[in-house]
C-alpha cells in the first residue's frame, strides 16, 4: 500500500498537516472510523505530524487485513487534506 511501510510487526506511516488544528481534525475523522472498525490504531501527534503504527493484538501483534483495512481507510481520509504532505518512515 502507498505510503505505508511494514517495519517491526506493523505497518507504519506519518502524515504532516499544515497546522495542530488540520492534524487534530484529521485524528477524530479516523478515530470515528477506527471505532466503527472496532480495530484502534497505535498513534501519535506532535503539533502537525501524526504517526500510526498498525497491528493486530488479538493476532499476536501482526499485521493482519484488519490493519491493511485501517491503513486504507486512513490514507482515503488523508486525501481530504490537500495541504499536507505524506512521507513515510
Amino acid at each position: 500500500m502507498a505510503g505505508w511501510t511494514e517495519k517491526d510487526n506493523a505497518l507504519q506511516a506519518e502524515f504532516q498537516f499544515k497546522n495542530f488544528q488540520e492534524a487534530f481534525a484529521f485524528m477524530t475523522e479516523v478515530a470515528i472510523v477506527a471505532e466503527k472498525q472496532n480495530h484502534h490504531p497505535n498513534w501519535s501527534n506532535v503539533w502537525n505530524t501524526v504517526s500510526f503504527s498498525l497491528c493486530t493484538h488479538d493476532a499476536d501483534n501482526t499485521v493482519t487485513e484488519k490493519d491493511h483495512t485501517l491503513a486504507s481507510a486512513i490514507s482515503q481520509i488523508y486525501k481530504k487534506y490537500t495541504t499536507g504532505s505524506y512521507y513515510r518512515l
